[in-house]
């Protein structure tokens, strides 16, 4: 082994690849690897009730930091990727669900169009970019060259080696010109994996999620692993660094991820003082036109009557 490739193997380790991305799916020892740099004394083992209090009081402290966002005019621009089932859209979903939309948006972009392919690879990213006072989280990103069409052969040899080169660049241009870029992996095990597709599929709610592509992307475990270990050795970078989850357990995950978020903007509490409700403004002659001249929404399900203490 080369003294390079010794330098590479320990840098990923540094940031938190789990050995077993590097095995066969079917040969996955059952480990727990968190690469926690937190002492266990501090950590803050917690079950469902203990989850939601937390994460309430963390979805808190993020209305605090979309407004200090807004105040400042900050441009904020958070990555999401990982192995499909991995739990980026769970953790989405409880950063975004108490903040504003406008001020903090998601971008989830389709498969490229024909026209798409034809420009600039970073070209369709750059118009969801956030303008000042705004917080972009992006659902998947610029990053799908780096993995899936690495890994499935959607892109040429030349197009991913000239992705290699530009990403470091190019981020670095976001963030000299104002942004804050933070990038997150999340990393699910083979065994964790495998248990979600299989929920997924036993429940037709959650089916639509799994598509060939996930298919496949089970089947080509160990290119995944490669493509992601290659991703981090080059736009693993100072000005952009990735910030590995562990995302075995998802009320973890979550909570770790929307913690280290809150901790990567120094932000101060404006919250609002409490707010007086105006008088109703009085009807002064006005009527109402006939209720019977709308048309209302059948009401299939209505209000239970609410009987007397002690009577059924």
């Amino acid at each position: 082994m080369s003294k390079k490739d010794k330098k590479d193997k320990k840098k990923h380790s540094a940031n938190g690849s789990k050995k077993h991305d590097r095995i066969e799916v079917l040969s996955v020892p059952e480990t727990t690897q968190t690469g926690s740099p937190v002492p266990p004394e501090e950590q803050f083992p917690i079950n469902k009730k203990t989850y939601e209090k937390e994460l309430a009081r963390l979805q808190k402290e993020l209305i605090k930091l979309q407004e200090w966002i807004r105040f400042q005019h900050l441009k904020v621009v958070v990555i999401f990727e990982g192995r499909d089932a991995a739990g980026k859209g769970g953790a989405i979903k409880r950063i975004t669900e108490s903040l504003n939309p406008r001020v903090c948006r998601v971008v989830a972009l389709p498969a490229p169009t024909e026209r798409e392919k034809t420009q600039w690879y970073f070209q369709r990213y750059i118009a969801h970019l956030p303008a000042g006072g705004e917080m972009v989280l992006l659902d998947r990103s610029w990053y799908n060259r780096a993995n899936v069409e690495r890994v499935m052969g959607f892109c040429t040899d030349e197009e991913y080696a000239e992705f290699l080169r530009s990403v470091p660049e190019f981020e670095r241009m976001l963030v000299r010109s104002g942004i804050i870029l933070i990038k997150y992996w999340f990393s699910v095990s083979d065994k964790e994996q495998e248990k979600r597709f299989q929920a997924r599929i036993n429940d037709p709610t959650r089916r639509w999620k799994l598509s060939p592509m996930d298919l496949n992307s089970r089947a080509k475990w160990v290119e995944y692993s490669k493509a992601k270990d290659e991703m981090f050795a080059h736009t693993d970078i100072k000005q952009a660094p990735w910030y590995v989850v562990n995302a075995d357990n998802k009320m973890c995950a979550r909570l770790n991820c929307i913690r280290h978020l809150l901790s990567m903007i120094p932000y101060e509490d404006l919250t609002p003082e409490p707010i007086v409700l105006p008088p109703r403004q009085p009807e002064a002659g006005y009527v109402r036109p006939p209720i019977t001249d709308q048309t209302f929404v059948p009401q299939v399900y209505i209000p239970e009557e609410k009987t007397e203490e002690g009577k059924e």
